[in-house]
């Protein structure tokens, strides 16, 4: 049988998955196919009953051509999102507040160009649901347990799952991997709805357990993170290494402390990007360090990478490692704010243990 183009394609999945069921279908105004405001055709939504009553969101127009997704072999950017919601066996009227949802991630995929994949994560910078009560602030994203990869006119597609996730959840796939902690809590999860109501998994001594067990057998899949304060200031000398002072902010120097031991000791390196310098990390036989382009390249022999979180504490303060006397650390607080703007924590006061 001939390939159909995508969005028959995608329907024909559908009907065999729902037995011809008609979905609830939200249509979007101004798409940006071919020149709307939003990039998302519209959305449909069926009622499910197993394996527990959830709702189930499924987008339309990720995966219909588009020049800004050069993917080879894919359709579009290659994917379509999926959300599952848990509701009463009695709920009528699916919520609209997982539209926004979907239509806010979808636009970032078009803004950015990244397409998201199995085993990503996202934070949510607040609840993912405005206005309801919920600890879920983040996102972790793993292929559709029911939707298998499909084949169309203009390339494959694969149906992406967004899964709600609590801060200390996102932080531990931060420190693990984000699929490996996703079927960690599949028996927990059917299916991963969501619920909005949950508590987090890790409030189960045993699920703390087999995360941290697992994190220390294999390590973190987290080689990259961002910083919103990094800055080096680079003093050249005559015939010998530059003096250097970075500045960094205490939440990004304690995301070191925890994931540099879940890195440098399975020869993974680390990288903490800021807006116009990079620390690459690397544990090596001797400590040294170089400057290349704007990258600081950093090695810790074993012993100073066991002994990074001591000598160079997340408080603010200015700090320097024994034997890279060249390189100064300025340590400043860093400020934990609400969707509101508020500012909710401070990491890194001098008043800290």
């Amino acid at each position: 049988m001939a390939a159909m183009p995508a969005p028959a394609a995608i329907a024909a999945h559908f009907d065999a998955l729902y037995k011809g069921r008609k979905p609830r279908h939200f249509a979007t105004i101004h798409s940006a196919h071919p020149a709307g405001q939003d990039p998302l055709s519209g959305v449909s939504v069926w009622k499910r009953a197993e394996p527990v009553p959830h709702w189930h969101y499924v987008t339309q127009g990720l995966s219909q051509p588009n020049p800004k997704a050069a993917i080879p072999g894919a359709s579009g950017f290659g994917f379509e999102l999926t959300f599952r919601l848990a509701c009463t066996a009695e709920a009528m009227d699916a919520p609209l507040w997982p539209l926004d949802f979907l239509h806010n991630l979808a636009r970032y995929v078009f803004r950015t160009s990244h397409a998201l994949q199995d085993g990503h994560r996202m934070n949510a910078s607040g609840p993912i649901s405005p206005g309801l009560p919920t600890q879920l602030c983040a996102m972790g994203f793993t292929s559709d347990p029911e939707l298998p990869p499909i084949g169309t006119q203009s390339g494959s597609v694969y149906f992406l799952q967004v899964v709600g996730l609590t801060a200390d959840e996102e932080s531990a796939a931060e420190r693990w991997d984000t699929r490996k902690l996703l079927d960690a809590f599949l028996p927990h999860m059917p299916m991963w709805v969501t619920r909005l109501e949950r508590e987090s998994m890790l409030a189960n001594p045993a699920m703390q357990v087999k995360v941290k067990q697992g994190a220390q057998h294999d390590g973190s899949s987290t080689g990259v993170l961002v910083a919103d304060l990094l800055k080096l200031d680079v003093q050249k000398r005559l015939l010998r290494k530059p003096l250097v002072e970075i500045t960094l902010g205490a939440l990004q120097l304690a995301k070191l402390h925890a994931l540099l031991p879940l890195r440098l000791p399975f020869g993974r390196p680390f990288m903490l990007a800021g807006p116009e310098w990079k620390l690459q990390f690397r544990q090596r036989d001797r400590s040294d360090w170089k400057i290349d382009g704007n990258v600081l390249k950093l090695d810790l022999s074993p012993s100073m990478a066991e002994s990074f979180a001591a000598a160079l504490p997340a408080r603010e303060g200015q700090y320097r490692l024994t034997g890279l006397d060249e390189l100064g650390w300025t340590i400043k607080q860093t400020a934990i704010r609400n969707a509101q703007g508020d500012i909710v924590e401070v990491i890194g006061g001098t008043s800290a243990p």
